[in-house]
């Protein structure tokens, strides 16, 4: 085993270490419980040369977590980035990072030569928020090169090293000189982003939500309702709290759905949303059981409400920092507000019929959304209302391969089952747990957490009443 007193975290997308000031035994192997390769590492007690930041010594944060993390991932603030690699393939994966949504408002410039052309270039140019540097070199030169560095760096920049050898004494000599972080290859684009993320987190706010939408290819395919009863299997199948905010202001039927009268709706938030804070948005709010909120639409159509796009991006991320999954019920129109939700979203779920019209627009959509999403899971496509009798239908392996996603789920005609669930204002999953559709939607709630599903059994008054 590897020293008693370390602990090193390997995961599948690259190598980072946690809890490198413990003094636990820990065991060093992975999650895949492979052993740790680095037995023999001894790492000795150093004294810090010169902090990059503050003089002080804080343990590293945990920069990345596999797919299914928890919470969502939040978009960077306006930083400047300054890469320095030594291996092409470290800008190519620096660029693709670039391209993220979640650095939209980051500046990322890529630099060859590595730690000395980095002391060069900041003893000429002014320091970045972000310095990142790449070393392939033996650990004593990497230190000797860092602390000749720091001499040319401002107080607060932040400094991500790359590097070549999985060695926690470096790691931790690293730290002791106030280097935020370090990463060896193998690492995919979302550690790099999920790494420079965790280093600029509002500590004023540093948790979000997962953010899910739904929206259909077209109209009456059945957005709405898989919307809601996904909503339903997360909150009371998977045991995550979830709210539910449904965004068509005119015609939305949550309320309906959950037979609940609710007098304060999303309207409320969005016509002042400056004032949209954790108190307001927790009022407005409606509790449909112990684990699902919801944030219902106008009941009627008595006014037109004309919502600024901010206005649908600030409730957005207010409600996102107050619950740990939320599902949009976004209604079928193509507008700024809706695409950049859309691309601002942790997963977007794309609800067909295998008919052309949804085949055009969904594959219309996908392909849109695929250029703003690089690192991201692709759209998931929802085929609806599967097997209507004396409908011609497009096949499923023929609509899949079209629209060039295969089905996460394929949800059969059933209009008994939905049909008693809307008329006892429930969802699929309370009236008919076994029914087919019930176990494609709860098949998707897992998929999106990587929870498995848990039936809730009915209690004893709900038998009663035959609820």
């Amino acid at each position: 085993m590897m020293g008693k007193d370390k602990a090193l975290f390997e995961d599948d997308f690259g190598t980072e270490f946690e809890d490198v000031f413990g003094d636990d035994p820990l065991t060093g192997a992975n999650d895949a419980g492979v052993a740790n390769p680095f037995e023999d590492a001894v790492a000795q007690p150093v004294q810090p040369v010169m902090d990059f930041a503050a003089k002080t010594m804080l343990p590293p944060q945990a920069a990345f977590t596999p797919y299914e993390q928890a919470g969502g991932d939040a978009m960077l603030p306006a930083i400047s980035i300054k890469l320095f690699y030594e291996r092409e393939e470290t800008r190519a994966l620096m660029e693709l990072c670039a391209r993220d949504r979640r650095m939209g408002r980051a500046t990322v410039e890529c630099v060859a030569g590595g730690i000395p052309a980095a002391i060069a270039d900041l003893q000429a140019n002014s320091t970045p928020n972000l310095l990142m540097i790449e070393s392939s070199a033996q650990a004593i030169q990497v230190l000797h090169e860092i602390d000749a560095l720091a001499v040319h760096c401002d107080e607060h920049v932040k400094v991500l090293v790359i590097g070549a050898v999985n060695d926690i004494t470096l790691y931790r000599q690293l730290v002791a000189r106030g280097v935020s972080e370090y990463l060896v290859p193998p690492f995919q684009p979302l550690q790099i982003i999920r790494s420079i993320s965790s280093l600029f987190a509002d500590p004023d706010a540093p948790f979000l939500g997962k953010q899910i939408s739904v929206v259909g290819a077209k109209g009456g395919v059945g957005a709405s309702t898989i919307a809601h009863n996904l909503a339903w299997a997360l909150a009371e199948n998977t045991h995550v709290n979830t709210t539910l905010v449904d965004l068509d202001l005119s015609f939305g039927t949550t309320a309906l759905d959950f037979n609940q009268d609710t007098p304060q709706t999303i309207a409320d938030a969005l016509l002042a949303p400056e004032r949209a804070d954790n108190a307001v948005i927790d009022r407005l709010l409606a509790r449909a059981t112990e684990r699902l909120s919801l944030f219902t639409a106008p009941a009627n159509i008595n006014q037109i409400i004309d919502i600024p796009d901010d206005a649908y991006a600030t409730v957005i991320e207010n409600v996102r920092r107050n619950v740990p999954y939320m599902v949009l019920d976004l209604p079928h129109t193509w507008s700024h507000w809706v695409r950049n939700a859309l691309i601002a979203s942790d997963e977007v779920v794309i609800v067909c019929q295998p008919d052309l019209a949804s085949l055009r627009n969904g594959k219309n959509m996908i392909d849109q959304l695929k250029g703003h999403r690089v690192n991201d899971h692709p759209p998931r496509l929802v085929l609806n209302m599967c097997g209507v009798p004396k409908r011609p239908e497009i096949p499923v392996k023929d609509f899949a391969a079209a629209i060039g996603v295969e089905p996460d789920i394929i949800v059969p005609f059933e209009p008994e089952v939905f049909g008693m669930a809307a008329n006892n204002g429930q969802m699929i999953s309370e009236t008919s747990p076994s029914a087919k559709s019930s176990i494609a939607i709860d098949h998707l709630a897992a998929a999106l957490t990587g929870k498995t599903v848990q039936q809730a059994e009915k209690s004893f008054l709900k038998k009663l009443l035959g609820k």
